[in-house]
């Protein structure tokens, strides 16, 4: 009810009912939510909140009753399928409030025969707190994000900011400090499903778009959640500790935004705790950099579109269980840069190489292996069920067969699988064992239908459910032990919904049972029978009668202790989910590995990016599924020459649709997938690790900036500029093809220089401005490579091999060719070429190399990325200085005159 408050619907002098008061006071409470109130077998939704629904839905709007003259909207989903429901409508955007019976409706009706069945919310269900198996993606983290600004910091410059995030679904649990300039990379990297920040925060535009590119919904709350200092003491409280020491160091920011993420989920979770890890602190400088604009140019995890299919994830992801692919995707997310943490993966993915027996043995035990680090998330948080108890035995049961598929290999194991198989060995077995003994094979969904605890496991509970299955058998086998003591085959034990189960025989034949009244106790006398009763029978009839509800009553005490056992060992469970997540992923990158013919690649603390025989993997896939030519490899050399220690850049030439933008977004997938820890698809890689990784392909306008395409594109080229370092790698393609020719050239110019002279990093830079090519004569780093291509009667043939030298033009009319261009408008545009051509040799283009010399003293004139300032310009500094709002006309007139003046001086 967002445009009409529940104050508004219920006026002081409005005559409302006892169910729709309760339903007005509830939703007041939880304005900023829809509200599912129970009702019996459904979940009802009104006013407001029932239009959203049903549109969001694509359910009938009904209408129950009036309010204030007007018909109540209203919508209902049955509660058995509400999964369904609530995650069509967090995939859209939406928080729902659950609110549910909590007290037994016999209780209401003591209360009067008006009285309203109490209810109140338990849960408010948001996209960052699921934990619903069927709401949940299991091959990717459901992170909920906390973000909070402090002034100052242990990070240079005015603020810093605090990030933590978890992921309730598994209880990881994370923290980090940054600052601007890193921010949105530092988002992007974690992509929260939800993000949480202060509500003064979220009405700063830019970092509100910012916080909107991270693609997560966005949750305002009260800066009282962020308060710094009782955030220690919060935390503390949470984990049951009397100091974090033992959690490590934390700055002010990180414990502020972990006590605002802790105190959004004790919102949400209304008194359930989930389990969470104490947090762990991230080091931004621990992962390579990768900001938005690369991450979604080079489609790391989503393809430009936003599917999974087609990115470099999908391409390389070969794990065989959920948390094997959430933790492939959280390293490829976040690639390393400190080289023995990168060689101890690259081990481990060697030594499944190398073991294909045991690598394939183990990939089919993790094949049935459960998401026991979801189930136990949900055991803990009471919304588990027999299935989450069986998911966590059979979890348990896979560790048990792993580690001893791993145990039988001659020679020294990897760390990494070390440490994984470590991780097994402290599993609690046992309890695996008990678990496996006491659920069924095939459970219900829900515990409260009972009938998931399994025969044998419990003696008193199989008697029952022999009584509740089985009471015919036991009626009719005391009917014929009565028949036969009496000599009476007539006798019957009969049951009506008054008396219950009795003993009738015909009137004639019932001396034997009036003269024992002390056993044989009438009840009735009918036309020609007589109904009597026994205490046997009443006791049978008692227990009959109750054994349904203590059947189900002793399976419910049966889950709680298992599911107390399973949570008092959640450490040790985890743990063991950590382990087989990491031996799925190594064995997944020597799956990849064998398949596609990857390499190790050498990484180290140099300056090298040698690449032979690269190769584009998601292409190169493509291909092959599609039955085409085989990918086209190449080389790509950016390292030092000789003694140098500073990176080349590569300027790259050719026509469209001949392969250059492949190349450059191989090379850079290359160096993320190596840094990852998985092998490479070339012959050899040797890459010094890469700080910061720069790509600038492609771009489209930025609307909710106000951006076009080319300030967009210069916008992702001044980031690079301003913070690409010698250990960086940055790609770059068309730089200045959104502008006027002399402009863009310009730019593509300048911007060349800069990064040799200032970033000196390794670079790749694909043009179609021929003139640069020129450049190479005057930067000593800076070499020219183009496309090769052949023309055949007309008509221009693809390569696809990178060469040194330099195009001699674009052919871009061949292309137009190609792509289906009217006949008049091709054979058009090759009159104007030639007209345009002629004009061009008489004043070449290479020309300009001689007239704009390089400039000598660039570290002088230009601030480094260390720092330093440009020296001030007079013209720049006067424009600063004037406000033609504030100007007379003759004022304005004056200060042209200066203008001019200054712009004569700089010209002399």
């Amino acid at each position: 009810m967002s445009g009409q408050s529940a104050q508004e619907l219920a006026p002081a002098d409005a005559k409302v009912t006892p169910m729709m008061a309760q339903y007005i006071e509830i939703k007041t409470a939880n304005p900023d939510s829809l509200l599912f109130y129970r009702m019996g077998d459904f979940y009802e939704l009104f006013f407001e909140d029932a239009e959203v629904a049903s549109k969001a839905l694509g359910i009938t709007l009904t209408k129950r009753g009036k309010h204030q003259g007007e018909d109540i909207p209203m919508c209902g989903v049955p509660v058995h399928a509400a999964d369904d429901y609530l995650q069509k409508l967090i995939a859209k955007g939406h928080r729902v409030s659950v609110c549910e019976q909590t007290e037994d409706p016999a209780e209401a009706r003591k209360r009067g025969s008006k009285s309203v069945v109490r209810r109140d919310v338990v849960r408010l269900v948001t996209p960052g707190t699921l934990t619903e198996e069927r709401l949940l993606d299991a091959g990717a983290n459901n992170y909920l994000m906390a973000l909070t600004r402090l002034k100052g910091g242990s990070l240079e410059g005015d603020a810093v900011y605090g990030l933590a995030w978890i992921d309730m679904s598994t209880g990881s649990f994370q923290v980090s400090e940054t600052d601007h300039q890193r921010l949105a990379a530092d988002l992007a990297q974690v992509s929260p499903r939800e993000l949480i920040l202060a509500d003064n925060l979220l009405q700063e535009r830019e970092l509100r778009l910012m916080a909107e590119q991270a693609g997560g919904a966005l949750s305002p709350v009260p800066r009282a959640f962020f308060d710094s200092s009782t955030a220690a003491d919060r935390l503390a409280h949470y984990f049951g500790v009397k100091t974090l020491d033992g959690f490590g160091t934390f700055s002010r920011a990180e414990l502020s935004a972990a006590a605002g993420i802790l105190a959004y989920v004790e919102k949400t979770q209304l008194g359930e705790r989930p389990p969470l890890d104490p947090p762990v602190r991230e080091a931004g400088a621990g992962r390579m950099l990768i900001d938005p604009a690369t991450r979604a140019n080079l489609e790391l995890s989503r393809t430009l579109s936003g599917e999974r299919q087609g990115s470099l994830l999908a391409t390389i992801d070969r794990t065989v269980t959920g948390g094997g692919s959430r933790l492939l995707a959280s390293r490829l997310a976040g690639p390393l840069v400190n080289v023995d943490g990168i060689h101890r993966r690259h081990d481990a993915v060697a030594f499944f190489l190398e073991n294909e027996i045991m690598r394939e043995g183990l990939r089919q035990m993790l094949k049935g292996a459960p998401d026991m680090a979801r189930a136990l998330s949900r055991i803990a948080l009471n919304r588990g069920g027999p299935r989450d108890i069986l998911a966590v035995a059979q979890g348990l049961a896979a560790a048990r067969a792993v580690l001893d598929q791993t145990s039988a290999t001659a020679g020294v194991i990897p760390e990494e699988i070390a440490a994984a198989r470590a991780s097994l060995e402290q599993a609690p077995h046992e309890l695996g064992a008990e678990l496996t003994s006491a659920i069924r094979e095939e459970p219900p969904l829900l515990k409260r239908d009972g009938g998931f605890v399994a025969t044998g496991y419990s003696a008193d509970l199989d008697e029952l459910r022999s009584l509740r299955d089985e009471s015919r058998k036991i009626i009719a086998r005391l009917q014929a032990e009565y028949a036969e003591e009496l000599g009476l085959r007539s006798l019957k034990i009969k049951h009506n919904n008054v008396l219950g189960w009795f003993i009738e025989a015909p009137s004639a034949q019932t001396e034997k049972l009036t003269s024992d009244p002390g056993r044989f106790i009438h009840r009735q006398t009918m036309a020609g029978a007589m109904r009597f009763t026994t205490r046997e029978l009443a006791d049978l009839e008692s227990k009959i009668a109750s054994a349904g509800e203590r059947s189900l009553a002793i399976e419910l005490e049966i889950f709680d202790r298992l599911a107390r056992a399973v949570i008092d060992a959640g450490d040790a469970i985890k743990a063991a989910a950590h382990g087989l997540s990491i031996l799925d992923v190594s064995a997944a990158l020597a799956k990849l590995a064998q398949e596609d013919n990857y390499v190790r690649p050498l990484v180290d603390d140099s300056r090298a990016f040698d690449i032979k025989g690269g190769r584009h993997p998601v292409v190169e896939q493509a291909l092959r599924k599609s039955g085409g030519d085989g990918f086209v490899a190449n080389d790509a050399d950016l390292g030092p020459r000789g003694e140098e220690e500073i990176g080349h850049i590569w300027l790259i030439t050719g026509p469209n649709m001949a392969g250059k933008s492949t190349f450059l977004r191989q090379n850079a997938l290359i160096a993320v997938l190596a840094q990852t820890g998985a092998f490479v698809p070339a012959s050899s890689a040797h890459i010094g690790v890469i700080d910061r990784l720069f790509s600038r392909v492609g771009a489209a306008d930025d609307l909710a900036r106000g951006r076009s395409t080319f300030m967009v594109e210069m916008v992702e080229t001044a980031a690079i500029l301003n913070q690409a370092s010698d250990r960086s790698l940055v790609i770059l393609d068309e730089i200045g093809r959104g502008t006027a020719t002399f402009d863009g050239l310009s730019i593509a110019w300048a911007t060349i220089e800069h990064l040799h002279e200032v970033n000196r990093s390794r670079a790749l830079f694909a043009t179609h401005y021929h003139e640069l090519t020129a450049l190479s004569a005057k930067l000593d780093r800076l070499s020219n490579a183009t496309v090769s291509v052949k023309e055949w009667k007309g008509d221009v043939i693809f390569l696809h091999e990178i060469v040194p030298g330099a195009a001699d033009r674009s052919y871009g009319i061949q292309v137009a060719k190609l792509a289906g261009l009217p006949a008049t408008v091709v054979e058009r545009s090759r009159q104007v070429l030639s007209q345009l051509e002629e004009q061009d040799r008489r004043a070449p283009p290479e020309t300009l190399i001689d007239e704009l010399p390089l400039f000598a003293s660039l570290a002088a004139r230009q601030p480094s990325v260390t720092g330093g300032s440009a020296e001030p310009d007079p013209m720049t500094e006067a424009l600063k200085e004037i406000n033609p709002d504030d100007m007379t006309p003759r004022e304005a007139l004056e200060a042209l005159y200066r203008l001019k003046t200054l712009q004569a001086g700089r010209d002399d």
